[in-house]
């Protein structure tokens, strides 16, 4: 399509796009936490680490960055059709500010997945051994991703902002066949969305025990929700966050060893880590030793979520307008 056929009044803006995921958090907010919770899952599946996941992809998201200036566009199966990825030069401090981690942590993670075959240099090449494409091949994340965008689109339409008709397998079409542009959007949603809760919680591991908790409370509450009166459906965030911070209808929560089991993170970590989530007052233990949600002061997260929030409004507004103009 050339640029004198955009309907740029079919376009969406960032506002449009934040706003209705806000108004319409109750619909949303079960899908976004599962994305994330999956999503965290595989960051630390692929190396039992977190931080080693987080630069790799933040070599790869510097690649892309790249491939889009010089107007470069591959597809997902042309991307992952060679036998390595050579990325762009990199420098320690770069990724140090990124990811906002010490030298002697990122140095030292660098060194570990080189050990491991995962990064290599030949002579002035630092590349991507094909080795790594199963822990970053994100086979099953577009699929998720598609999913949540979907539910977006949806609520865009209903709120008269988004007027084009759209299904799950396009946009995973669209993403597979833009995939080093989309995924460089998707990786600048993430990557500094992930830091940001980093910084708040310390570290990952945290924010993923805590992640799991959140999602297990989540579900629990949703199977409630129908039992409570209210005559407004959907409901913002702020009502619903309520409702999830109550633990509305439920009164169960989950184990350190489920956790454990749902994340692979060892149990002993999760009960330590668990220890400092208490102590900030961001879960509590209930009388049957399962972790819920405490009524934490909605002020302490509120700055992290928008933020994140406004990241994901960024990269959905993306994506949609490519399917408006495609």
């Amino acid at each position: 399509m050339s640029l004198e056929q955009i309907d740029f009044s079919k376009t969406l803006t960032d506002d449009q796009v934040y706003e209705s995921i806000m108004n319409n958090y109750s619909e949303l907010a079960n899908e976004w936490i599962s994305h994330q919770w999956n999503w965290m899952n595989n960051v630390y599946w692929a190396f039992n680490d977190h931080y080693k996941y987080m630069i790799i992809i933040s070599l790869i998201e510097k690649t892309l960055q790249f491939y889009d200036q010089m107007n470069i566009q591959q597809s997902y199966e042309e991307y992952y059709s060679k036998s390595y990825v050579q990325i762009d030069k990199f420098s320690i401090t770069e990724l140090c500010e990124k990811l906002d981690l010490p030298k002697e942590t990122i140095r030292r993670k660098v060194l570990e997945l080189e050990k491991k075959g995962v990064i290599k240099r030949d002579k002035k090449k630092i590349i991507i051994d094909s080795k790594a494409f199963s822990f970053v091949k994100p086979q099953n994340q577009i699929k998720l991703s598609s999913k949540y965008i979907l539910l977006v689109a949806e609520a865009l339409y209903r709120d008269k902002h988004f007027s084009k008709k759209v299904d799950v397998k396009l946009i995973e079409s669209l993403i597979k066949k833009k995939f080093t542009l989309c995924w460089r959007w998707f990786y600048r949603m993430q990557i500094p969305l992930i830091i940001g809760y980093h910084k708040f919680m310390q570290d990952l591991s945290t924010f993923h025990v805590w992640g799991t908790i959140c999602m297990n409370q989540s579900l629990n509450v949703t199977k409630n929700l129908k039992n409570i009166e209210t005559k407004k459906l959907p409901l913002d965030h702020g009502a619903a966050s309520k409702i999830l911070i109550d633990n509305v209808g439920s009164t169960s929560g989950i184990s350190a060893m489920s956790i454990s089991d749902m994340t692979l993170i060892p149990r002993a970590t999760v009960i330590r880590k668990c220890k400092y989530l208490i102590k900030n007052d961001l879960i509590k233990l209930n009388e049957k030793k399962q972790y819920t949600l405490s009524s934490f002061n909605f002020k302490k997260i509120l700055p992290y979520q928008t933020e994140a929030f406004k990241f994901k409004a960024k990269f959905i507004r993306k994506v949609l307008n490519l399917l408006v103009i495609s």
